[in-house]
């Protein structure tokens, strides 16, 4: 799990829920060179890691936020973030950005069953 870029806990449980933070595609404190594919492919490794260290897995996600710099990038991330969830299809919300962290062009946050 990646070392979060500012003063929030990744993922908190409350009752039979988790809510993650926003996670970016970032490794050892940098953004994934090569752009948007194998950017929110670290995305999704970072999600992967926040809710295995709450005992959950994409499978037990409820509701992602993606938040984008650019909706131009919206079918590219649609094709992966399929691939990526496989036949679970949580409810989602995609919106528009003017900036992201470390100059992210994709961040994603999740509500997730515990």
């Amino acid at each position: 799990m990646s070392t979060p870029v500012g003063p929030y806990t990744p993922v908190v449980r409350t009752g039979d829920l988790l809510y993650t933070s926003g996670q970016i595609g970032i490794v050892d404190g940098a953004i994934v060179p090569g752009g948007l594919e194998p950017e929110l492919r670290q995305v999704f490794a970072n999600l992967r890691a926040v809710l295995e260290s709450a005992g959950a897995s994409l499978d037990n996600v409820v509701k992602t936020t993606v938040f984008l710099t650019d909706m131009a990038h919206f079918a590219a991330m649609n094709a992966i973030y399929v691939e990526e969830f496989g036949d679970h299809r949580p409810a989602r919300s995609a919106v528009a950005v003017a900036s992201l962290p470390l100059g992210a062009t994709i961040e994603i946050e999740a509500v997730a069953n515990a």
